[in-house]
């Protein structure tokens, strides 16, 4: 494998040998932005309301960068989404086990959701869930979002608007070129080219991240 691709671009075990800094802000950052919403999402499925969930992305989060420093990535003992994985379902659990460990506590005062429900019976107990396959999909579209975001920033707005509206809002050609002003060879230019590059980013990001 080339330990770099797009020539400054490194790769997953790259990522992850920097990440045993703990002032390494920028890599640190781009850890949280790649997994934040694929921990949350995992999170909310378990049951977890919003502000749960987001509890559960710090503590997952923080919990990764503990084990970081001893962290050793041996791809014949599973991949590195497998670990991550683990990590997070631990937190959930966690989660769940101290909701269920108050309201048993207090029986009488159970916390409750808008809609009266206690928190302990809408949380659902993420060991008799089937986290794995939810992970998998969920894992494919994280990787999509984040290279659509990372293309969008480099690209010009007006061809990303091109891009967005022909292929993820689906509008016709022959509206966008009414609405913007543009001809039709531009839209087809910014359809091409933007796509081509979250093509080029999804393979550096699984390179990075499986």
């Amino acid at each position: 494998m080339d330990t770099k691709v797009n020539g400054s671009i490194p790769t997953r075990q790259s990522l992850l040998s920097r990440l045993k800094d703990w002032e390494d802000d920028e890599s640190w950052k781009e850890f949280f932005d790649t997994y934040w919403k694929l921990i949350y999402n995992t999170a909310i499925k378990a049951g977890l309301r919003d502000a749960e969930a987001q509890d559960v992305v710090q503590e997952t989060v923080l919990a990764v960068s503990k084990s970081m420093r001893k962290f050793r990535y041996d791809p014949a003992v599973g991949p590195f989404k497998g670990w991550l994985l683990k990590t997070t379902r631990w937190k959930i659990s966690d989660h769940f086990n101290r909701v269920r460990k108050k309201d048993v506590s207090s029986p009488k005062t159970p916390d409750r959701d808008s809609e009266g429900t206690a928190t302990v019976e809408r949380v659902v107990d993420p060991a008799s869930l089937d986290l794995d396959a939810a992970w998998e999909a969920d894992w494919q579209k994280n990787l999509f979002d984040s290279a659509l975001e990372h293309v969008k920033r480099k690209v010009r707005p007006k061809t990303f608007q091109l891009f967005e509206l022909c292929v993820i809002k689906e509008w016709p050609v022959s509206k966008i070129t009414r609405t913007l002003g543009v001809n039709m060879f531009k839209v087809h230019l910014a359809r091409h080219r933007v796509s081509k590059m979250i093509e080029k980013e999804v393979r550096r990001l699984e390179t990075r991240v499986i």
